[in-house]
């Protein structure tokens, strides 16, 4: 933990994952020699959605076209790659398919195809047969291949645009939760365990617990976080010589997620998942991590009840898939039938941040809100991690105007 030695900073970035260090990093690029602080409460950064994903820089291909998550994730996914080989860190472009493994999902996937040549996305449509010369033991009825996707280690993204933002004048300080956020005739007072900190404008990042944050800073966001915990297993054996790259589910339209899908890793292991199932606390990476004040602030948000009565037979799916390793490799299996499920184990889970609306709706776009001397990032569900960098420079950009306030 770092202490706190200078009390004042012209900005306050709340939460050390990937958006809110590449915010800081933002900042420090457009308006150098301006002071700005990261307060990260665990003792490290990158440890929650940052460090606990698939690895997979996005194509942008899934997202409605004019989108931030559409813009964003293209042009993020370019920087990315840039970034990571300016720093040598592990990354690659290895391209995936996304595959139709019925006939009935054939309109789906060359909607999907139109979808991404509108966002800019190169895609192929390929038959069965020119599939298999890209992964040569999946089974689909048709398929796309996304050159443009890749795998980067995320956390150590993190950690890079730490060390960049320190060797700045920046700071990052772990360990340090930040408290309630009041109102000064400056900007804020912030309060920590430490002793509070002066700022004369405020940014939330704070991934898991961004609608909290933005409360006690005094704002009203009409969405709440919802924590859904997306399960993984190891795909170990001979199993996992059946898998050369990425290979996705056509995603479910039922359903605001992209189905488990099967990634070889950077470091060449291969899992299968994730599931999206609501969790018990916002950081319940298992069944056994149960939070009262998480559980209380699911049930009384009225769109939880909205959200569960709309979506019903899919969460069902999904629960069901979580507590039997059989349902869960039924559907990886729909992808690559001979995965055999001796040769799998659990692995580590992550949870996703998604907020919803009082109607029950998933919001399906990045979603910024901007107050008085203040901006809270309340939505960056996936694709965040690939588009990082350009949502810190738009959130720079936001910064940078209301300093000159």
């Amino acid at each position: 933990m770092v202490a706190i030695t200078d009390p004042r900073a012209d900005v306050v970035v709340v939460g050390g994952g990937i958006l809110g260090l590449a915010t800081a990093h933002a900042l420090i690029r457009r308006l150098p020699g301006i002071s700005v602080v990261v307060l990260e409460k665990e003792n490290t950064v990158a440890v929650h959605q940052t460090g606990r994903n698939s690895g997979v820089i996005h194509a942008g291909l899934y997202y409605p076209p004019d989108s931030l998550k559409a813009r964003l994730a293209v042009r993020g996914g370019e920087r990315l790659v840039d970034f990571c080989a300016d720093h040598g860190i592990t990354h690659d472009r290895c391209g995936k398919l996304v595959v139709a493994t019925s006939d009935d999902q054939r309109p789906q996937l060359t909607a999907l195809a139109e979808r991404a040549r509108a966002n800019g996305v190169p895609v192929t449509e390929l038959t069965p047969g020119a599939a298999a010369e890209h992964e040569p033991h999946v089974s689909c009825v048709a398929a796309l291949h996304v050159p443009s996707t890749g795998r980067a280690d995320f956390a150590a993204v993190a950690q890079a645009l730490a060390g960049l933002v320190t060797a700045a004048g920046g700071e990052v300080r772990t360990g340090v939760q930040a408290g309630r956020a009041t109102t000064t005739a400056e900007g804020w007072l912030i309060d920590t365990p430490n002793g509070p900190i002066r700022s004369r404008f405020l940014v939330g990042c704070a991934g898991l617990h961004a609608d909290r944050v933005a409360r006690r800073s005094g704002a009203r966001p009409e969405t709440r976080i919802l924590p859904f915990r997306g399960e993984y297993l190891d795909v170990t054996g001979p199993s996992a010589e059946l898998v050369r790259g990425l290979v996705y589910p056509v995603p479910d339209p039922r359903f605001p997620f992209l189905g488990v899908h099967l990634t070889r890793n950077l470091d060449g292991g291969v899992h299968a998942g994730p599931n999206a199932v609501l969790a018990l606390a916002r950081e319940g990476y298992n069944w056994s991590d149960i939070s009262p004040r998480d559980v209380a602030s699911t049930l009384v948000w009225p769109g939880t009840a909205r959200l569960l009565r709309r979506y019903w037979r899919p969460g069902l799916d999904e629960m069901i898939r979580s507590l039997s390793r059989h349902r869960f490799m039924t559907a990886a299996r729909l992808l690559v039938p001979g995965l055999d499920s001796a040769d799998v184990r659990r692995a580590p889970a992550g949870v996703r941040a998604q907020a919803v609306d009082r109607g029950g709706t998933l919001l399906d776009d990045f979603h910024l809100l901007d107050g008085d001397r203040s901006l809270h990032v309340l939505n960056a569900p996936s694709p965040a991690a690939t588009a990082s960098l350009e949502i810190g420079m738009l959130v720079a950009d936001r910064v940078v105007a209301g300093l000159a306030h």
